[in-house]
């Protein structure tokens, strides 16, 4: 059954989706990107090509020729996806095709809306039995 994690608290969500996709490359895990829209998309894309400093994300569209062997993916429009092992999401309700991942990523911001949505996701996957963790931001970044 797919695993969820929750990630709140970030001030600076397509920066926190880099720091995740880079740290589940390192473990071998392939990711799907799934975004809400073509701008955020786009935004998402050149970070990846600046983020982190010293390395690089290997990454590129769904629907590609190479996706398949390409280790982080970005989607917005589509639902057929090269890999399963992990989807992140920046989408605002859970995602219909998110069981057949192995595991899904949330990333929930500071603002209100943000964390009133989050709580909804939460109670979704809570609901249905779905293992949860939560992994907040804020408290980890405090001196």
């Amino acid at each position: 059954m797919t695993k969820v994690d929750f990630y709140t608290g970030t001030a600076d969500k397509l920066r926190t989706v880099c720091q995740l996709s880079h740290k589940a490359m390192q473990h071998g895990l392939h990711t799907v990107i799934s975004l809400p829209d073509a701008a955020s998309c786009d935004a998402l894309d050149k970070l990846l090509w600046q983020y982190p400093d010293t390395a690089f994300i290997p990454h590129c569209r769904c629907d590609t020729d190479d996706a398949d062997q390409t280790p982080v993916v970005l989607s917005h429009d589509n639902d057929k996806f090269p890999h399963h092992d992990l989807l992140i999401s920046l989408h605002n309700e859970c995602m219909p095709f998110f069981s057949r991942f192995e595991r899904v990523v949330e990333i929930i911001g500071l603002n209100e809306e943000d964390s009133r949505l989050g709580r909804e996701r939460f109670k979704f996957y809570r609901d249905r039995g779905y293992e949860l963790r939560h992994f907040d931001l804020a408290r980890e970044n405090q001196p």
